[in-house]
């Protein structure tokens, strides 16, 4: 009697580990590929090595896209590929520490292609896509103030603007 206590204890017990390995498939809404970080127009850090800012930027955006695509109906699947970036603002070099000035000349770009997937694996659109808010510095900011701040709010504006009116 023992033993059959402690298995169906085991057994309920491991019933929500097995529905989230189930559920994981579905949990990764959005994936990001990126073309040569070197080829982009300007991710350049502002101090401290390529290799670490480009981690940064990549995990910075990538984990943007995946907020954004949580509003995608279930089962929905966004593929994006960044092709080109230019970030908000520009680096100065000088004598004491490299720095991103952000002006209204140095307006942020992105340049993405995108496959946009519903739950039966039918393909819903896929596009080049190259944007650009020329105006970024004139619009009021919207909650904290983070890091690509102004790069992360085209991508929102184009995916509330575009991509959410395809579903």
């Amino acid at each position: 009697m023992k033993k059959i206590n402690k298995v169906a204890i085991a057994l309920v017990l491991s019933i929500p580990l097995l529905v989230n390995a189930s559920d994981n498939s579905n949990k990764i809404k959005a994936t990001v590929t990126w073309a040569d970080f070197n080829d982009f127009t300007d991710v350049r850090p502002n101090g401290g090595p390529k290799g670490s800012f480009y981690k940064q930027v990549a995990k910075s955006f990538e984990k943007h896209f995946a907020k954004l695509a949580k509003d995608l109906p279930l089962g929905y699947k966004l593929k994006v590929k960044v092709n080109n970036l230019d970030l908000a603002g520009d680096v100065r070099f000088s004598t004491h520490r490299d720095m991103r000035i952000i002006k209204p000349i140095y307006f942020p770009k992105i340049e993405f292609s995108y496959a946009l997937i519903d739950a039966n694996g039918k393909l819903i659109n896929k596009d080049d896509v190259k944007l650009k808010d020329m105006g970024f510095m004139d619009k009021i900011k919207h909650g904290r103030d983070g890091s690509f701040y102004y790069d992360h709010r085209l991508i929102t504006d184009w995916f509330n603007d575009v991509l959410i009116k395809q579903v």
